[in-house]
């Protein structure tokens, strides 16, 4: 069954890891892939999911994100995901940033984002639909299969959120970018209703 929150949010971080620790047992799952800012969200999954047999993967923004040459995840609490065993990954968020370099920066639009449209901006809002953490959940998804940190045979949970921490959990059969298509929403864990 589906939870849903009232309102979206951090605060609704601690139910959503625990719901996921819940459905990923029934089903046996190995993998929990985590959207981590600055990796508090993922040090909270690694703490629910202490003594499980569930294997955390971190997924950050890229480098360059902010700083060139740096991810926003700090050293030290990179090595505290290593220490707890988490594995930590990046790569370009395949369906945020692709389109970026053509979309003009002194654009000041309503809705600046299609000034220049591109089939990814499409599935981005079309995920949107549903929630922000829909979007990054399927994002983060494929950027873990792309860097190698989850296999492609197997279900996974998705965790993700609206602005920081999560709100949104989904379990999902993970594809490459170059077969996004093949990615495969099973089922919708948590979610805020608005």
């Amino acid at each position: 069954m589906t939870k849903y929150f009232m309102e979206p949010g951090p605060k609704n971080t601690e139910e959503t890891l625990l719901l996921a620790k819940q459905r990923a047992l029934e089903l046996g799952l190995n993998y929990v892939v985590v959207a981590t800012r600055l990796g508090d969200t993922a040090l909270k999954a690694a703490e629910i999911l202490k003594g499980t047999p569930i294997k955390v993967v971190a997924v950050s923004h890229q480098y360059g994100f902010v700083e060139p040459g740096k991810i926003l995840v700090s050293p030290v609490v990179q090595k505290e995901l290593q220490e707890r065993g988490v594995r930590l990954t990046t790569s370009t968020m395949v369906l945020s940033m692709t389109g970026k370099p053509f979309r003009p920066q002194w654009a000041r639009s309503e809705y600046p984002q299609y000034l220049t449209t591109f089939p990814l901006d499409v599935i981005s809002d079309t995920l949107r639909m549903f929630c922000q953490g829909m979007k990054v959940c399927v994002e983060i998804v494929v950027m873990a299969a792309d860097t190698g940190a989850i296999p492609l045979e197997r279900e996974v949970i998705s965790i993700a959120g609206t602005g920081r921490g999560a709100d949104t959990a989904i379990v999902a059969k993970p594809a490459y970018m170059q077969n996004i298509f093949d990615v495969r929403i099973r089922e919708i864990i948590a979610k805020p209703r608005i």
